[in-house]
Order: C-alpha cells, then sequence, then structure tokens
C-alpha cells in the first residue's frame, strides 16, 4: 500500500483511472484558527444506497491520514456535490496535501488529487 501510495503522490494532478471511482472535481482550503478547513467537490453516478461515494480522506505526501469526511448518503440528485471537514490539523511546515475518495463498491480510489496550501 505504501509504494502505491508512494506513487500516487507524485502526481500532481490525477483523473479517475476506472469507471464508477468518485471523482474530486475541486477543493478549496482556508485557514481555520490552528487548523483548516477543506471543502470537497465530489462527482460520481451514484445510484442508491448499494453505490454511491461514501467519503473522502486528507492524506499529508507520507500517505498519513490528517482527516476523513464520511459521507452518510447517496447524493443521486446532487452532482457534483460539495462538503467541507473542520479543524484538520496539517503539520507545521507542510505545504501540500492530498485528496483520496472513497465508493461503496470499490472502496478507496487510486487517484489522489494533489492541493497546495497558501500560508
Amino acid at each position: 500500500m505504501k509504494h502505491l501510495l508512494a506513487l500516487s503522490l507524485t502526481w500532481t494532478l490525477c483523473t479517475a483511472a476506472f469507471a464508477d471511482e468518485p471523482i474530486v472535481e475541486s477543493v478549496t482550503t482556508e485557514r481555520a484558527g490552528m487548523g483548516w478547513r477543506i471543502s470537497v467537490t465530489l462527482s460520481h453516478p451514484d445510484s442508491g444506497w448499494d453505490h454511491y461515494a461514501d467519503g473522502w480522506e486528507v492524506l499529508d505526501r507520507q500517505g498519513n491520514s490528517l482527516g476523513y469526511r464520511e459521507l452518510m448518503h447517496p447524493h443521486v440528485q446532487e452532482q457534483p456535490f460539495t462538503r467541507s471537514l473542520f479543524d484538520v490539523m496539517v503539520p507545521d511546515g507542510e505545504r501540500v496535501i492530498f485528496i483520496r475518495p472513497s465508493c461503496s463498491t470499490k472502496g478507496w480510489s487510486k487517484t489522489l488529487m494533489r492541493v497546495e496550501l497558501k500560508r
């Protein structure tokens, strides 16, 4: 897993490699006190409770999880959609994070989006 993640982290911007994976359309970041507010816009062909984008994760360069946003229900009629995660603690000096989406049937995407933090 670490080798695959390390290879994925070298990509600047990736698009979905497999059908039905959630696609990270955009990411906005905002410094909020000691942490960060991360807002992610996803698109995915949600078809109902049997198949939907079920979350996304914030990773550092080493592949460590900095936060997880669970998506509690399908967004069949709302595509693309944006959800936020608050108080994400990014280590001092880190200028880059990665967003990795998840699907209820395929699990974690192999596609990551690289995001530059503006301090």
